[in-house]
């Protein structure tokens, strides 16, 4: 029968791939620390920061999304102009 090497190879890939995942207690140890004490992280910003860091988040994503329909619109301005051109 044909198939032997890529069914072995399907095997092999998938035991490779069986040993690359983590195992559930490296996931579990992920917020304690090397001395055995939970890591605790305080807030020390205040709504100030906060809001500056909001408006600056916005900005960014309005800027992104401006640019994302500019290049757009000239991705589709040309793609047109050349259905016209050979039509």
């Amino acid at each position: 029968m044909g198939g032997e090497g890529s069914m072995m190879q399907m095997i092999h890939t998938l035991r490779n791939n069986k040993s690359m995942l983590n195992k559930r207690k490296d996931r579990r140890v992920v917020n304690i620390s090397i001395s055995g004490k939970k890591l605790e992280f305080h807030n020390t910003s205040t709504e100030k920061d906060l809001l500056k860091i909001r408006l600056r988040l916005q900005k960014e994503r309005k800027q992104k999304q401006v640019k994302t329909i500019l290049v757009f619109c000239v991705f589709m301005f040309v793609l047109i102009s050349v259905f016209i051109y050979f039509h």
